[in-house]
């Protein structure tokens, strides 16, 4: 992987060719950047973080009443996620965040795993406040994911069936500020690379995210106003055949001040086989089940996935 010292960023007001040849020279090597000209209000962005700050407001009873279920959708508290399969380091201690989960709305089907309705607070206009955000964030998903897939030299009629049902998860995270003198391996989130296909990243000024380059430098990615930071993951690094990188990192929130962020994850579908696509080369990765890995990532890192699936 070809080292890098700073996050680029990409403007999707280019050309479509620019966009693709830039979308492939960033994400084989830095496998981040930052996106703009994105088309998402910043009043929705605004709105989505005026809702995350109310919730966590809330009382800890009243957020318990929606506590996280077993279809992975509620309130995660502080000291319940440990990122135990880091192969990035040797994770003990619980990530020191906390946060309210929604996914897609469905009903329950059993040939589908976590589908299921959402948890919702009593708070005003939160449902649909968050629910505006997600619809417009899955097309810019979709816009992505096609520009991906060129990116990769694969057609987009190819990988778009795995993403006209996607799997989404918007996540309103809290990180409290990390004590100066605490352990150096204590982490608003431990040193991991995400588990899907793409993830959108809003956050605030307080800064936090670092992204590990080749060269086991860890470099800050801070807010850029009118950016999303948006990096792969390890389906989307599986169905390149490892063209778009997977790229570590991790969050340490040493600011003396609270950190709020909202990652939006545009994943395939959960019954989708993820294995490289036509176009990509001789295939590096053996075909795998998302929804299987999934099972085992979620069992392995959150409490209530280990009671729901001893």
């Amino acid at each position: 992987m070809t080292d890098f010292t700073q996050i680029p960023v990409i403007d999707l007001a280019a050309s479509d060719d620019t966009i693709i040849s830039d979308f492939a020279a960033t994400y084989s090597t830095a496998g981040f950047a930052y996106i703009k000209n994105h088309g998402i209000p910043q009043d929705l962005i605004d709105a989505t973080f005026t809702a995350s700050a109310a919730f966590h407001a809330l009382q800890e009873a009243e957020k318990q009443k929606i506590a996280l279920n077993e279809n992975h959708r509620g309130y995660i508290p502080i000291n319940t996620s440990t990122d135990v399969n880091s192969k990035l380091a040797d994770v003990k201690k619980p990530n020191q965040s906390s946060s309210f989960m929604m996914m897609g709305e469905s009903v329950v089907n059993p040939d589908e795993y976590l589908s299921g309705p959402n948890q919702w607070p009593d708070l005003s206009n939160f449902r649909d406040t968050l629910t505006a955000y997600t619809t417009a964030m899955t097309t810019l998903g979709q816009r992505l994911i096609a520009i991906a897939a060129k990116a990769c030299n694969a057609d987009p009629a190819d990988l778009s069936p795995a993403f006209e049902d996607p799997t989404l998860w918007l996540r309103l995270l809290h990180y409290p500020p990390t004590p100066p003198l605490s352990a150096d391996d204590l982490y608003g989130s431990a040193p991991h690379t995400d588990f899907g296909a793409l993830t959108l990243l809003a956050q605030d000024g307080v800064g936090g995210l670092q992204v590990q380059t080749p060269s086991d430098d860890w470099i800050d990615a801070p807010k850029i106003d009118g950016t999303f930071v948006v990096n792969v993951g390890d389906m989307l690094n599986r169905f390149s055949n490892g063209s778009l990188k997977s790229t570590p990192h991790r969050v340490i929130n040493r600011s003396g001040r609270e950190r709020y962020s909202i990652p939006f994850f545009f994943d395939p579908h959960v019954n989708t086989t993820v294995e490289p696509l036509a176009g990509t080369g001789e295939p590096q990765f053996a075909p795998l089940h998302f929804g299987d890995f999934l099972r085992g990532e979620l069992g392995a890192s959150y409490d209530q996935h280990k009671k729901a699936d001893p």
